[in-house]
């Protein structure tokens, strides 16, 4: 367990009280009503403040998304947590990620997971996600700059894939890298309009079943991509 100092304890302590609070009042919608230890462990143990721009550190703690460059944004609190529990993540598992971002969702998965490949399709995200998350010492995580509809079938099949950006439908060749018995948590919807969160899973003879889970907003799944570069680790 990392020990912070107390004033980083306390807004990750009032980080976690909010997102107890949202799990219990969606519960109807999510069928959740709490986090798992782990979950909640992993939540404390990546400090939200080392994966915003220094000029939204002082609200890194509250339950809001904010923006990171290139119109992007890191997500709300609550919907990490909730994404990430739907997930049921173990200690076995590999995982893909669509939408690295700043990589604080990677971060979190990555003290779930035996392994976690992420995909970011912004360039210069997918550098500054790669130096942070190997300064942080989150050594599990591979980032690889390139379009996340189409998945990265190298590693495939996954135990787990989740998708950070809101696809207009569901990305069939992501349906393809998921393992049987494997879950895929995404959103799907367009912008500006109205987006629901699903959870999808593969059954024994590949049949596919999806849930709608509740209302969200994310940033659109970009689909454009320059030629693909898998970035270093260090």
């Amino acid at each position: 367990m990392k020990i912070f100092d107390s004033i980083t304890s306390n807004k990750v302590s009032g980080m976690l009280d909010t997102i107890r609070h949202e799990m219990k009042y969606t519960a109807h919608l999510t069928g959740i009503s709490s986090l798992s230890v782990k979950t909640e462990q992993a939540l404390t143990n990546v400090l939200r403040e080392k994966f915003v721009p220094p000029s939204m550190r002082a609200c890194a703690y509250d339950d809001s998304a904010l923006p990171l460059s290139h119109g992007q944004t890191i997500s709300q609190p609550f919907i990490v947590a909730l994404m990430t529990e739907l997930l049921a993540v173990d200690d076995a598992h590999t995982v893909l990620e669509v939408g690295t971002g700043c990589g604080y969702q990677s971060a979190v998965l990555s003290l779930l997971a035996r392994q976690v490949y992420s995909l970011e399709i912004v360039a210069a995200l997918a550098a500054e996600s790669t130096e942070r998350l190997h300064k942080l010492h989150f050594d599990n995580v591979q980032v690889k700059q390139g379009d996340g509809y189409r998945g990265w079938p190298e590693h495939a099949p996954y135990d787990g894939i989740i998708v950070t950006a809101a696809a207009p439908a569901l990305p069939e060749p992501l349906i393809g890298q998921l393992k049987v018995g494997g879950k895929m948590v995404l959103p799907i919807g367009l912008p500006n309009l109205h987006q629901e969160l699903f959870v999808l899973e593969k059954d024994e003879k590949g049949d596919i079943f999806t849930k709608n889970v509740l209302p969200v907003a994310f940033v659109p799944l970009t689909r454009e991509t320059p030629s693909e570069t898998l970035l270093p680790q260090s």
